[in-house]
């Protein structure tokens, strides 16, 4: 472990002291009937857009449908995402058969990504973490984003997202000691990505086959696997920009990361379920969502944040999106 690292873990310990231990076990509570919610409000807007799409089948329609869908498909994301850390349910079971239930259609394995995304809280901007390909190196200029961006909308990187979410090659036992920075995960957790992959994988195909049967192989196409590999690529890599691309302190617990504020119908549409409160996230990964704006209102009440990177939404895009600067980050 580099002195560097170190003296990142002991700042985000002493962060985490302003909290007391009490707090900190109330925010980290689970409440089963609050992850409910947030699961059903969110399938209730993706049934409800492609009910209203297939019965008015019309480009006017047709749309605003597939952008609205691809950002609750971003929104389920987030959902598996506090189930990979062990937050949407009491129950470990419930936990993650809802996670992975939530992951498949959107071709991610929740049990790949639960391996893989430790990898982002414990080395993060280090050589260790997977994300660095994609938010580290910025600003990169207007131009560079808006071209990834394209890219994204049309489908062209798509493999790349999902490659991600299959932990490729991390979690492959043939792949070389250097790609293999997941050697020190439990087999019990390995063994069961590698049996999730293979279940995704299968719920496609076998959906697709459902669909080809059924007659209703253009809906399946249109509303849901378009907006899924061009809508949703857009949301994730701009949300990930936002919350970590152009910080001003890699080294910094507080500066590493970024809280995004803004009017709540951009914080539900960009930033679902309060993962716009980033900052707090990586200081309390326990935190289940519903909890992070209690948790983010405390530390700004005792001034822990009055340094740190909690910006609007123009601000930090101003930020990622300014001209090219030499920076010391690992760039993609």
């Amino acid at each position: 472990m580099s002195s560097g690292s170190e003296e990142f873990r002991e700042n985000r310990r002493r962060q985490r002291l302003l909290l007391s231990q009490e707090e900190i076990r109330v925010l980290c509570a689970v409440n089963d009937w609050r992850s409910a919610f947030g699961v059903f409000e969110t399938l209730a807007v993706i049934i409800g857009t492609v009910s209203l799409a297939v019965l008015c089948w019309h480009p006017l329609v047709l749309i605003p449908s597939v952008i609205l869908i691809g950002s609750r498909q971003q929104a389920l994301f987030v959902l598996v995402h506090d189930a990979a850390h062990y937050r949407l349910f009491k129950t470990r079971w419930l936990n993650d058969m809802v996670g992975r239930l939530l992951a498949m259609p959107g071709g991610i394995s929740m049990c790949t990504y639960r391996v893989v995304h430790r990898l982002h809280h414990n080395h993060l901007f280090e050589q260790g973490d997977p994300d660095v390909p994609l938010i580290a190196g910025y600003p990169r200029g207007r131009r560079y984003l808006l071209v990834k961006l394209a890219k994204d909308l049309l489908g062209l990187n798509a493999w790349k997202t999902f490659k991600y979410f299959f932990g490729a090659p991390v979690i492959n036992d043939d792949a070389t000691a250097a790609n293999r920075p997941l050697d020190d995960t439990a087999p019990r957790l390995r063994k069961a990505a590698r049996h999730d992959r293979w279940w995704v994988a299968a719920w496609h195909v076998g959906l697709f086959g459902f669909s080809l049967l059924g007659g209703w192989w253009l809906e399946y196409l249109v509303l849901w696997l378009l907006p899924l590999v061009t809508v949703m690529q857009v949301f994730l890599r701009l949300r990930a920009l936002l919350e970590h691309g152009a910080v001003t302190d890699p080294s910094s617990v507080l500066r590493s990361a970024r809280t995004n504020v803004g009017p709540k119908w951009l914080m539900w549409f960009l930033f679902p379920h309060c993962v716009n409160y980033h900052i707090e996230h990586h200081l309390f990964p326990a935190i289940p969502f519903y909890n992070l704006p209690k948790c983010h209102a405390v530390m700004t009440e005792r001034g822990a944040l009055s340094d740190a990177e909690v910006r609007s939404v123009p601000e930090s895009l101003s930020m990622i999106m300014a001209d090219r600067v030499a920076v010391s980050q690992v760039r993609a």
